[in-house]
C-alpha cells in the first residue's frame, strides 16, 4: 500500500474513533446521519469555494462573472452554497450553543438553492440528544482531518471518508446496518466481473448506492470516462435513499434517475421502460413481504410465476425484464435459490438454464454480510452471449477470505483477483488460460447440469480439492497407529516405574 493511502487510512481510522467517542448516548443508526451529513456539507462547500475563487479572480472564461450568481454554479455542475451554509461560517460558529440550529438552517438553505437535493439532507442537528459541544467537536474533527490530509485531493478524500464511515456505521448497527450497505468485498467482485465500462447501469434495490460508486471507481481505474455510464436506481426506504443521493453526489455522479417510493420496485416500478446494459444488485434475501400475491399475472414473469412467499425468483425475472439484448446481470441471492424446488422455483431455474442465460455462479463464504448468516451466492446472467455456449462456470469461494474481527470476513486483493481473473479467462474460451481446478472452479456442460437436476450449487461440480482427493488414508492410519502404540508403551513404562517406587516405600 502506498504511503499516501496508508496516511488516508490512518486519518479515517482516527476520525472514526474520535467521532464514535463523541456519539455518547446516540444510537449508531441515528448518529450516522449527523456525521455523514456533515461530511457531505464539507464536500459541497469545498467544491463551491474552489469555483468561487475562480469566479472572483475573473480570468479567462470567468471574466466578468458574479461569484454569487447561482447560474454560474449550475453551469459547472457545482452545488450553490449560500453564505450561511458555507463551511467556514459553520466552523466559526462551532463553539456556539446554537450550532445545531445553525447547521439545520444551513441544510435547509442548501436544499432551497439546489432542487436536486430537496428532501435529501438531514436536519437532525438541533435535537436535544445531540450535545452542542460534541457537534462543534465533529465540525472541528472534519476540518482538522482535511488539514492533516492536505487540501490537494480533498474531494477524493472526503468521498472515501464518506464510504469508510458508511461501512463502519453498518458494522456498528449490525443486522439493520446490512439493509443499506453491501460489503465492499462483494461489491468489488460483482463490479469487476461485470466490467461496466460504458452503458446504462441499473440497481432496483440500490441501498446507499455503493454498487454505483464502485462502478464509477472501476471505470476511472481503467482510464474510462465516467460520463459514459448512466445510473438508474430505485430504493423503497426513504432514509436509505437519502444516503444514496448524498453518496453519489459526493462522488460527482448524476443521481437524477435514482428514485424513491415506499412501494418498491415490484409494486411501483420507477423505470418501467428501461433496458439496461448492466443490472447489479443485492436484493433482500428470501423476502416474503414483497407483494407477490398482487402480481400473479405480471408481465415480468416470462419464465414462471414466483411464489408469493419468496421474492428471490421474482427479483431474477425483474432483472431479466430490464436487461437489454446483450446485457449482463450480476446479483446476490441466498444460497437456497441454487437448489430450491418449492412452489415452481425449480421449474423457473430450469427455464433459466435451458435458455442459456446462466453464465456463472459463485459460492460465497460465511460472515461476509453484516445483516444475515444465511449462506449467499453470486449469480451472473448474460443475454445473447457468444462465448462458452452450453456451459456454466461454477466457482466455490467458500475457503477464501480472512476475518477482520470475530464476526466479519472480507476478501483480500489476492482473493478478489483469483475469482475475477478465473471468470475473465473462462469468457475468452480457447483463447484464454482457464483450466478447471478441483475444489475451486469447473466449467460444466449443460448435459452435466441436467444430470444433477438443474441444481446450481458450485460444490456439486467443482468437487474436492486435489490435496483432499489425494489424501493417503492408509499412510495416515499407520502413522496414527504407531503414535498410539508409542504412547501406550510410554504409559506402560511409567506405570511400571510408579509400581516399582511404591514397592520401595516402607509403610509404618
Amino acid at each position: 500500500m502506498a504511503k499516501t493511502e496508508k496516511s488516508k487510512e490512518s486519518i479515517e481510522t482516527a476520525m472514526w474513533a474520535a467521532a464514535d467517542k463523541l456519539r455518547k448516548n446516540i444510537d449508531a443508526a441515528e448518529y450516522k446521519h449527523v456525521v455523514l451529513g456533515l461530511i457531505f456539507l464539507k464536500y459541497i462547500s469545498d467544491a463551491f469555494d474552489e469555483l468561487y475563487a475562480k469566479l472572483v479572480a475573473g480570468e479567462g472564461d470567468y471574466a466578468g462573472a458574479d461569484p454569487e450568481d447561482v447560474d454560474e454554479y449550475k453551469a459547472e455542475n457545482v452545488f450553490f452554497v449560500p453564505p450561511s451554509a458555507r463551511w467556514k461560517f459553520l466552523r466559526s460558529h462551532a463553539k456556539q450553543p446554537t450550532i445545531g440550529k445553525t447547521v439545520d438552517e444551513a441544510m435547509d438553505a442548501i436544499e432551497r438553492e439546489n432542487p436536486s437535493l430537496r428532501g435529501v439532507l438531514p436536519k437532525v442537528y438541533a435535537r436535544g440528544n445531540l450535545d452542542p459541544t460534541n457537534l462543534g467537536g465533529l465540525i472541528d474533527l472534519i476540518s482538522n482531518a482535511e488539514s492533516q490530509h492536505g487540501k490537494e485531493g480533498s474531494a477524493d478524500f472526503l468521498g472515501q471518508a464518506f464510504e469508510y464511515f458508511l461501512g463502519h456505521f453498518a458494522l456498528a448497527e449490525g443486522k439493520k446496518g446490512g439493509q443499506f450497505y453491501t460489503p465492499e468485498s462483494v461489491v468489488r467482485v460483482l463490479v469487476e466481473m461485470l466490467e461496466p465500462y460504458k452503458g446504462r447501469v441499473f440497481d432496483p434495490c440500490c441501498g446507499s448506492g455503493g454498487l454505483f460508486v464502485q462502478s464509477e471507481k472501476f471505470v476511472k481505474a481503467h482510464q474510462g470516462k465516467v460520463n459514459d455510464i448512466s445510473i438508474y436506481g430505485q430504493e423503497s426506504n426513504q432514509t436509505t435513499w437519502r444516503l444514496a443521493k448524498m453518496n453519489l453526489a459526493i462522488r460527482g455522479i448524476d443521481s437524477s434517475q435514482v428514485k424513491w417510493n415506499n412501494e418498491g420496485s415490484f409494486l411501483n416500478n420507477a423505470h418501467p421502460d428501461l433496458k439496461a446494459d448492466f443490472v447489479i444488485a443485492n436484493p433482500p434475501f428470501n423476502d416474503s413481504d414483497w407483494g407477490g400475491e398482487l402480481l400473479r399475472d405480471d408481465a415480468r414473469w416470462k419464465l414462471g410465476t414466483p411464489p408469493a412467499g419468496n421474492a428471490n425468483y421474482g427479483w431474477i425475472q425483474h432483472f431479466l425484464y430490464h436487461l437489454a439484448p446483450g446485457g449482463k446481470a450480476g446479483f446476490v441471492l441466498s444460497k437456497g435459490a441454487l437448489t430450491t424446488k418449492s412452489s415452481g422455483e425449480g421449474e423457473i431455474r430450469k427455464a433459466l438454464i435451458e435458455a442459456g442465460l446462466v453464465d456463472c455462479i459463485v459460492n460465497l463464504p460465511a460472515k461476509l454480510f453484516l445483516n444475515t448468516q444465511i449462506p449467499a451466492s453470486l449469480w451472473f446472467l448474460s443475454r445473447g452471449r457468444t462465448y462458452r455456449q452450453g456451459e456454466i462456470l461454477f466457482i466455490d469461494a467458500r475457503n477464501l477470505g480472512h476475518l477482520v474481527n470475530r464476526r466479519t470476513l472480507e476478501f483480500s486483493e489476492e482473493d478478489n483477483e483469483q475469482i475475477t481473473s478465473t471468470y475473465r479467462e473462462w469468457q475468452k474460451g480457447h483463447a484464454g488460460s482457464y483450466e478447471d481446478v478441483k475444489g475451486f472452479c469447473n466449467s460444466a456442460p449443460l448435459v452435466r447440469v441436467r444430470e444433477l437436476d438443474h441444481v446450481l450449487t458450485p460444490g456439486r461440480y467443482v468437487g474436492l480439492a486435489e490435496e483432499e482427493d489425494d489424501f493417503d488414508f492408509a499412510g495416515r492410519f499407520a502413522s496414527l497407529k504407531a503414535e498410539l502404540e508409542a504412547q501406550l508403551a510410554e504409559e506402560a513404562m511409567l506405570n511400571a516405574r510408579i509400581a516399582e517406587n511404591l514397592a520401595k516405600v516402607q509403610l509404618p
